[in-house]
């Protein structure tokens, strides 16, 4: 599977507001809070499911990262969404090691394995 994703009986706020402050616990900021549902609805397009978008980073992994290899850098930020779909409210991501594995360099997996388990632990922490 190219993605992780989790279930919860908490609302899309809840959800948001929890998974922030478990990736604070492992050193990850959310640099972008993106409501998709809010924007879509703006532009004047019927959207009725909440759907959250996140981009998250830890500074000193992405400088890691970058130093290891610059293509690496199309995959940063991480990317995490939590979104409500047939009532049910879920936490997901697409696997940074899934994405990496197109770069072809087996530190910059190793890296991403180790970032994957973090972001993973945060997202079953907050259902």
């Amino acid at each position: 599977m190219f993605h992780y994703t989790v279930e919860t009986e908490k609302s899309v706020e809840q959800a948001v507001e929890s998974l922030e402050a478990n990736l604070k616990e492992e050193q990850f900021g959310v640099l972008w809070n993106f409501d998709l549902k809010g924007k879509l609805n703006e532009k004047g397009l019927d959207f009725e499911d909440d759907f959250r978008v996140l981009e998250v980073c830890n500074p000193k992994e992405a400088q890691r990262v970058l130093e290891q290899n610059k293509m690496a850098g199309y995959f940063l930020p991480c990317k995490m969404v939590v979104y409500k779909e047939q009532e049910q409210t879920r936490i997901g991501m697409p696997k940074p090691s899934s994405l990496t594995q197109m770069v072809n360099d087996d530190q910059i997996l190793a890296m991403a394995e180790d970032i994957e388990s973090r972001l993973i632990r945060c997202m079953d922490k907050s259902i």
